[in-house]
Order: structure tokens, then sequence, then C-alpha cells
């Protein structure tokens, strides 16, 4: 399975447009979009007018027929709005909605944004998959999920903010990166992530996506605080190959 994760910029507005565009250019089996790619993140007292209704996003779901496609959105369902990743394959929808609501520090989602409730698997191309949204991966009751349910594949899309600078890296990179090394090992998944950069209302987020194999190694990383791609094909056998060596009921 070739996939494709795209470290964007996005602007406070709707960036269907932009989206639709990078969509038809690619090849891949799967192209993956970080937390709120199509509205921006400070959206605040825009979000009700900016934020999307299932039925505006026919496009995706039409290009959904020839590739799949993982892409965050301020997702309105009657008079909530929640902060939604959408996966579309064959022309079908499947939308999770994030649980874990961030208010401290630069934070306020939960004024602006509802909370979902559920953590779920569904098939796709590469087998069984998960799906979070940035804070998400921070709590204990998501990595005890993922490690119960031993997914094949597990996407995390986000809007991460740098912060705590390091004489080679930061602070929020390492622990990152050690929460989505933890995440495959525990699962014997590939774990992809999608971290947006750009700035917005002070806010520098810095992006770093990758990829980070079953066995918990970073295969392929973007740069940092740029507008990146990573290709990358995904092997199977070695998803299976972990999974074996955890012993785990699948």
């Amino acid at each position: 399975m070739k996939i494709e994760i795209y470290q964007t910029s996005p602007k406070l507005k709707r960036n269907l447009d932009e989206v639709l565009e990078i969509v038809k250019n690619s090849k891949s089996d799967l192209v993956l979009f970080p937390e709120l790619a199509l509205n921006g993140y400070k959206i605040k007292d825009a979000l009700f007018e900016d934020a999307f209704y299932l039925d505006e996003l026919n496009d995706l779901k039409v290009l959904s027929q020839s590739k799949d496609i993982c892409i965050g959105v301020a997702l309105k369902e009657g008079h909530k709005i929640y902060n939604a990743s959408i996966y579309f394959k064959n022309g079908e929808s499947i939308i999770y909605k994030k649980q874990y609501l961030p208010t401290y520090g630069v934070f306020e989602e939960a004024r602006f944004f509802f909370a979902g409730s559920e953590s779920f698997c569904f098939n796709t191309k590469f087998g069984k998959t998960a799906m979070f949204i940035c804070e998400d991966m921070f709590s204990g009751d998501i990595l005890n999920f993922i490690a119960n349910e031993k997914p094949d594949l597990v996407l995390v899309l986000a809007n991460s903010p740098a912060r705590e600078f390091k004489e080679n890296s930061l602070l929020i990179q390492d622990n990152w990166y050690s929460i989505l090394k933890t995440t495959s090992i525990l699962s014997g998944a590939y774990t992809l992530f999608s971290n947006r950069v750009g700035f917005e209302d002070g806010l520098g987020f810095w992006g770093g996506s990758c990829v980070v194999t079953p066995k918990g190694e970073i295969e392929k990383g973007a740069k940092l605080f740029e507008i990146d791609e990573i290709e990358t094909t995904l092997n199977k056998k070695l998803s299976m190959t972990q999974k074996y060596y955890l012993r785990k009921e699948v």
C-alpha cells in the first residue's frame, strides 16, 4: 500500500480547493492530511460559518473511488461542531470525532467544539485501521485501546505548536515521537503522523510528520517548519510479524 503524508500550512478559511488539487495529483493508495487541514486551527468566532457539513465534501467522496483520503475538518452536525477526521474510501465516509479537547495554556478547543465519545477501528486496504486527533494520543485510555485492539494501521492527525526548544530538537517533538513509537510497539501497527506547519495568531506549528514502522522505528520524517510530503510503501508482512511477536489475539 503506497501512502502519502502531506504536511500543509492551511489558512484560516475553507481550504477545500487546495486540498482537492493535492488529492487529484496524488498517485498513492492513501493520502493523509493534518488535523483541521480544511479550516485552519484558530478559527474561533468564524467557526460556525467556516465549518463544513458532510455533504459539502462530496468532491472528496468522488475522488475516494480511486484512492483513500484521510483529512481533518471542523464538521457540522446540526447545531454541533466537532473537530473531526474523515476517512473517505470507495465513495463512503468514516467519521471520527476528537475526544480530548485541550483547554490549557494556548489551547481553548472546548470553548468551540463538542467532544466525541467513541474510539473504534474500521477496515481499509491495509487492514484494521484506527484514527485519532492530536491530544487524544496523550490519553492513557486511547493508548490502552490501541494496545488491546491491535490495529494494522494507526492514523494520527495533529496541529501541534512548537514549544520548549532544545539545542537540536524540540521537547514536544521528542514527546510526540516517544508516543508514536510506543503506539507501534504496543500494537504491531504502522503509525502515520501528519502535523501541520505555518503560523496562526502567535502559534508556530513544527511539522515533523513521520512514518513509524511496527517495530517502533521512524522510517521517514518530514522537515521541521516547512511544507513537505512523505511517500512510502507499507509492508503488511512486517506488521503481521510484529503481531506474532506480541502473541496477542487480534
